[in-house]
């Protein structure tokens, strides 16, 4: 059903309270998500984004029982991804005549997804769509904040900004705004949100940022695509967002490693002794990977100043739940940290250097060559890891 914004927007999208895994097994949804559709109705009545798949009859209805159907002029398609698209082809299904305005990449993705030729109007930055009663929805083409095809829309007079993925979280939540829900919750899926999805567009992040600011447009509500409508101070975000993409850092040190018989992470935990006692004010996070979740595990690599990792060797290689964070950090391309390898093993030991490799192209600064230990490490061993600790922390 729909939930009035302001006099004639209305949200009326799906919360999904059972969702746990998005992206297909990618990541990790904790408190569920939300899909969020709004519906514009002044002179014309328009739709912007839809909602995922499986809830596309159920939206539908919805709009059919809203007595919207009928009544669409067109839809906005700021993203072809399936969370947002969704729905498209029932909604086409039913109103076949039905305009979608989206970018020219937009046109592609869509047709990518569905295989439809529909009605389509290509889009670019500062082109106007008239709503009618003086008012116009002005699209901001925003590539690669997430996808090719992304691009914004504001509505004049209400200063509404529709941001589709940017800004948004994982957070199921019936209260839609803001300041409504557990800031505690809110911010933790926010940050896990950008560092997870937004960090390799981080330049791109800034870029177009800075450019909607310099347009000096009042901003009275950002409507994300995912969770909450940003109403109580609402370019807080886009602060946090200007903040976060800019080689983002705290006091914060992450330890992830995997172990087979403890070795390993008897070096892990001397480790975070070691830099907590050094450098009390140093927050020092550890996770055994092969247990953790890995997208908040990366969310706490977003948030260090340095890393640990560690495997001891199998193989001549790493532990696969190793193999995999390194291959999900060098995706994420984060930059302005230093980084450490470290590992026990038996015979051959390649795990620390394969590891540290794997860092380096990934853009982090290396302390030092870093540190091993033969077999389980006995007392003389987790005094030098001990001893490494406190140089490390000092390195960084």
């Amino acid at each position: 059903m729909k939930k009035p914004l302001t006099a004639t927007v209305s949200w009326i999208g799906k919360v999904d309270w059972n969702l746990a895994r998005f992206h297909g097994d990618e990541y990790s949804t904790h408190k569920g998500s939300s899909y969020n559709s709004y519906v514009v109705e002044e002179g014309k009545t328009v739709l912007v984004d839809t909602v995922w798949k499986p809830y596309a009859k159920e939206f539908v209805d919805n709009l059919e029982a809203e007595g919207l159907i009928d009544r669409l002029d067109a839809v906005i398609a700021q993203h072809a991804e399936s969370d947002h698209s969704g729905a498209m082809p029932e909604l086409m299904r039913r109103r076949p005549d039905l305009p979608v305005y989206c970018t020219a990449n937009g046109v592609k993705s869509l047709k990518g997804h569905y295989h439809q030729d529909w009605d389509f109007h290509v889009v670019k930055t500062g082109d106007e769509f008239d709503l009618g009663n003086g008012k116009k929805l002005i699209f901001i083409e925003a590539p690669m904040l997430h996808w090719p095809d992304s691009m914004f829309s504001y509505m004049t007079s209400d200063a509404i900004l529709f941001s589709n993925d940017a800004f948004g979280q994982h957070l199921a939540t019936e209260r839609l705004y803001n300041d409504l829900v557990d800031q505690d919750e809110l911010w933790v899926e926010a940050i896990k949100y950008y560092a997870n999805i937004l960090t390799p567009f981080s330049p791109l992040v800034k870029a177009k940022i800075e450019f909607v600011l310099s347009l000096k447009l009042p901003v009275n509500m950002i409507a994300t695509s995912h969770g909450v409508i940003w109403r109580d101070n609402p370019t807080q975000i886009v602060l946090k967002y200007l903040e976060w993409c800019q080689k983002y850092q705290e006091d914060r040190v992450t330890i992830l490693y995997d172990t087979m018989w403890e070795g390993t992470r008897a070096l892990a935990d001397t480790f975070a002794r070691a830099i907590s006692d050094v450098s009390p004010s140093t927050t020092v996070v550890s996770h055994c990977m092969s247990k953790f979740d890995k997208n908040d595990a990366l969310t706490d690599v977003f948030r260090s100043k340095a890393i640990l990792i560690g495997s001891p060797t199998i193989g001549k290689g790493v532990l696969t739940a190793i193999a995999g964070i390194l291959e999900e950090i060098k995706g994420l391309r984060f930059t302005g940290k230093k980084a450490a390898a470290f590992g026990s093993y038996g015979w051959s030991g390649e795990s620390i250097k394969i590891i540290g490799d794997s860092l380096e192209a990934a853009g982090f600064a290396m302390v030092d060559d870093g540190f091993k230990a033969m077999w389980n490490p006995d007392e003389a061993a987790l005094k030098e890891a001990y001893e490494y600790g406190e140089a490390f922390a000092a390195k960084i």
